[in-house]
């Protein structure tokens, strides 16, 4: 399985990006989706996740509100809608694919990434 994440660029504080991840190789409709960032210094950190059918969804505290994970399974794609961009929004965001259908919080949990995908956020 191989995903794509694009999307990423510079935009200011208060604007909007929407991330997306094109999967391929794999069944997509079967796999638990999810979006991670890692800011330069930090770890890897968990922002969100969907389940198979994009009925459950899970955010991390500072973008609940703010973040809109999505998928279109015809289009094997995942989407991470950003909204209300801070600076401390900045880093690279990684999606990734759990096998076994549900998402998870857990980077570990996950047995494919995509490339990454650079955000920058301007004040």
């Amino acid at each position: 399985v191989q995903l794509q994440a694009s999307g990423g660029g510079l935009v200011q504080a208060g604007g909007s990006l929407r991330l997306s991840c094109a999967a391929s190789g794999g069944t997509f409709s079967k796999y638990g989706m999810g979006w991670f960032r890692q800011a330069p210094g930090k770890e890897r950190e968990f922002v969100a996740d969907l389940s198979v059918s994009g009925g459950d969804t899970n955010y991390e505290d500072s973008v609940e509100g703010q973040f809109t994970i999505s998928r279109d399974n015809a289009k094997n794609t995942v989407y991470l809608q950003m909204n209300s961009l801070k600076p401390e929004d900045t880093a690279v965001y990684y999606c990734a694919a759990r096998i076994f259908g549900a998402g998870s919080g857990k980077s570990y949990e996950y047995d494919y990434w995509g490339q990454g995908t650079l955000v920058t956020v301007s004040s």
